[in-house]
């Protein structure tokens, strides 16, 4: 009995569906000759999709506010921060102590600033050497800017103009990365290439390695640099950001000189490999 009533269940919905089909195939078919494609232009009572909520616009209507300033998006607003990257005192053990600055100051909105960037070391009581930068710097990507404008070298060696143009900006994994050309008179031109990375121990403990390139494209006697690779630097700051305004930082540096450059600085008895013990602090505001 239980078989039959199964035979029973399954035979009715055979039926059912048999019906279902019939009914079907007498509806008429659907007509699709008025829907448009996303290719077509769109009708001419469509709402424009960048105009303002039920049409209202900055400064009018509603918006109208004498004698208050007007509303401003996000990316409107200037900004400005003076960044000390580097304020440190370097360590030798030939006694050649020196102190040396990385200082960065900005003013612009989120699309464009105007950058200016200052480097250098003090020893004695005298400037080594400097390299001071006026940049235009304009948003091209998400995290990413490029930068135009002029350097300028000084110090204890003939001074040296240079025009810029560069990028820099955060890369996937957030290394930080800067690469600047620069072209200066007599048909000189540099490439200075800086990486560097932040690694957290935790909220306030930091190590921060980083690592800077410099080359140029011809000799220059005067101030004791040669063409090709030039420079390698590569350092590593543990700060503690107690107050993130305010990090104090110790490290070690080491650089090394290559090529006509390495051949200057012999010829002038120096060491073309060097390693610094530092003690320093970054600051913002």
């Amino acid at each position: 009995m239980l078989t039959t009533k199964y035979f029973r269940m399954l035979a009715a919905l055979l039926l059912l569906g048999s019906s279902i089909a019939a009914h079907a195939q007498d509806m008429p078919a659907m007509d699709h000759g008025d829907m448009r494609m996303q290719d077509d232009s769109a009708p001419t009572d469509a709402r424009d999709p960048h105009a303002y909520s039920d049409g209202f616009k900055r400064g009018e209507g509603d918006y109208a506010v004498t004698g208050a300033h007007p509303l401003m998006l996000m990316d409107e607003h200037r900004f400005s921060a003076l960044l000390g990257e580097k304020l440190e005192r370097q360590f030798t053990r030939h006694g050649d102590d020196s102190t040396a600055y990385d200082l960065q100051a900005w003013y612009g909105t989120t699309y464009d600033r105007l950058v200016v960037k200052a480097e250098g070391d003090v020893a004695k009581g005298k400037l080594q050497e400097s390299r001071s930068e006026l940049l235009w710097g304009h948003a091209i990507a998400p995290y990413w800017d490029v930068q135009l404008g002029a350097r300028l070298d000084a110090g204890a060696s003939a001074d040296r103009q240079w025009l810029a143009v560069g990028i820099a900006g955060l890369a996937p994994y957030w290394f930080e990365l800067e690469t600047t050309a620069y072209v200066g008179s007599g048909g000189r031109t540099a490439l200075r290439l800086e990486a560097s990375y932040e690694l957290l121990f935790s909220q306030q403990l930091i190590l921060e390695p980083e690592v800077e390139v410099q080359l140029y494209g011809q000799n220059d006697p005067v101030r004791r640099l040669g063409s090709g690779l030039a420079e390698v630097s590569a350092g590593l700051r543990l700060r503690c950001e107690c107050h993130r305004e305010f990090a104090p930082y110790v490290g070690v540096e080491w650089s090394g000189n290559y090529g006509t450059t390495a051949d200057y600085v012999r010829a002038d008895g120096g060491s073309t490999r060097q390693l610094q013990w530092l003690a320093g602090v970054r600051f913002w505001f």
